[in-house]
């Protein structure tokens, strides 16, 4: 079975499974965990940081702006390590040895370069259910790791019903604002 099992989080209701079904795995085989989250444009929900050059070109974008921005950053990124920690804390509780990193970068390229220096032979992962163009532009990271992880990959699918209720929630949002 697997003795170290990499499992990426973010802070969507996928994480929320990824993480359940991850520490299901540990449990069974009793692996050790390392929880993952990426710093990342990608991720929803992210601070916008400007650029420090930025205020060489926007003459709008005055220190207090850039001083607030730097603020939701450090705020975004203890949101972060409070997420690892709380998931951490559950799994330790379940008997399974556990422990968190935070890194900033590319998530698939994190993911598995982690997964390689921690020796892990599964990583667990969600996928977002992008599709067509919105794959083609945004990338997955789910199938990046599927292709260039060193180990076995677990893929977690959002539930249809939860697919269904986001789309509802996308379109009535849409409507509202026109």
């Amino acid at each position: 079975m697997f003795k170290k099992i990499l499992v990426a989080l973010d802070r969507s209701e996928m994480g929320k499974q990824v993480f359940a079904q991850g520490l299901a795995l540990a449990k069974m085989s009793g692996a050790s965990l390392m929880l993952l989250h990426v710093l990342s444009v990608e991720e929803e929900g992210i601070p916008y940081v400007p650029i420090a050059s930025s205020f060489d070109y926007y003459s709008g974008m005055t220190e207090q702006a850039f001083e607030f921005q730097q603020q939701q950053w450090e705020k975004w990124k203890n949101q972060g390590i409070e997420m690892l920690q709380h998931f951490s804390a559950q799994a330790n509780t379940a008997g399974v040895n556990t422990e968190f990193t935070q890194k900033l970068g590319s998530p698939g390229r994190v993911i598995c370069d982690l997964a390689s220096s921690w020796g892990a032979d599964l990583i667990v992962i969600g996928r977002r259910g992008h599709s067509g163009m919105a794959e083609l532009f945004l990338g997955s990271v789910s199938n990046y790791v599927l292709h260039h992880a060193p180990c076995s990959v677990h893929v977690v699918h959002l539930a249809v019903s939860a697919k269904e209720a986001k789309a509802v929630e996308e379109t009535t949002s849409a409507s509202t604002s026109s």
